[in-house]
């Protein structure tokens, strides 16, 4: 293990006890929790699983608004995200859940804070908080925590990209499962539950040859995907996470596409708001949408035993009771 990575790790542990021992203040807002997170740094799946969480929560009837930090804006404080605004006022992945599910979102480096604004103006319906696992100064109710195959084989930072160790799933509400991760590879407490999640692109409605290019935490993954739909492509390109394109991006990919001989480009929804207005430029340009969608309870490796029958259906009653629970009090 890299000497930094134990010494990082050593100061997560300190962190983590003096929370749970109460040295840490902890704020509670008026409306439920719910923290969608990872304990790696990016490329978990985050945004495409509160998104579909969202999406299942609107065909329950359960209002709800988002809190994001907002990385990668180059503003700062609490706002409400604009969805006609820019990835530079707000974040692109708090911008693209603003556009996707319709509802509120509200970024701010204090969760709390940003939590406040959203009761003021829109009530008390349930908070989505957004990567929220190792924010730990604001209370939730409900702790969901994504986990990869990469990260059981992953080092904490700097060596690695995880920000917390395995054992830091002890705290979490329900585990979700992302590809062929088994239950028996996680550390697991009693009555924690285990929830398994399938993941999947949208592929392009055309048999044409593509050049893909994203800017995403693991582009790899994106241009697999793309080639096990079946789709024809000529060549990729790679730019880093959260990557704001330029007009000089633009015109290397325009020389790409054509020293290619693709027809078309294919991008992420994301990189399709961090474009902005540049997206236009790179016409014909297919955005191809990620779906997660929770698998049945007796599909794949893992044991049913280890499995909740209905993920959304049991979130949805724990958070009517604590609505009910909240109006009592």
């Amino acid at each position: 293990m890299n000497p930094l990575s134990t010494f990082y790790g050593a100061g997560i542990g300190i962190r983590n006890r003096l929370y749970d021992r109460g040295r840490f203040r902890v704020r509670s807002l008026q409306a439920p929790v719910v923290s969608i997170g990872s304990i790696s740094a990016g490329g978990a799946g985050k945004t495409p699983f509160l998104i579909m969480l969202g999406e299942l929560l609107q065909e329950c009837g359960v209002a709800f608004n988002v809190l994001s930090r907002g990385y990668g804006r180059r503003t700062n404080g609490v706002a409400l995200v604009d969805p006609a605004g820019s990835p530079e006022e707000f974040g692109d992945e708090p911008l693209l859940i603003a556009r996707k599910v319709g509802v509120p979102v509200v970024v701010g480096e204090d969760r709390y804070a940003a939590g406040q604004l959203a009761e003021e103006k829109f009530g008390l319906p349930v908070h989505l908080l957004d990567d929220g696992f190792q924010h730990r100064g604001l209370a939730r109710d409900f702790d969901i925590v994504l986990i990869t195959e990469r990260d059981l084989r992953d080092s904490l930072l700097p060596g690695g990209r995880l920000r917390e160790p395995l054992s830091s799933l002890s705290r979490a509400s329900a585990i979700v499962l992302i590809g062929d991760v088994r239950c028996d590879e996680i550390p697991r407490r009693d009555g924690q539950n285990v929830w398994r999640v399938s993941r999947s692109i949208v592929p392009p409605p055309t048999s044409e040859s593509c050049f893909a290019f994203c800017g995403i935490a693991r582009p790899q993954n994106f241009f697999a995907e793309l080639g096990a739909a079946g789709d024809c492509l000529t060549g990729t390109r790679e730019f880093r996470d959260h990557h704001a394109y330029t007009s000089a991006d633009v015109e290397s990919l325009l020389r790409s596409r054509q020293q290619s001989g693709a027809a078309a480009f294919v991008t992420t929804e994301k990189d399709a708001v961090n474009l902005g207005a540049y997206l236009s430029k790179l016409e014909p340009i297919h955005v191809v949408p990620v779906r997660m969608r929770f698998e049945d309870a007796t599909a794949g490796p893992v044991a049913p035993s280890g499995i909740v029958e209905s993920p959304i259906g049991q979130l949805c009653d724990l958070l009517e009771r604590l609505n009910l629970a909240r109006v009592r009090e």
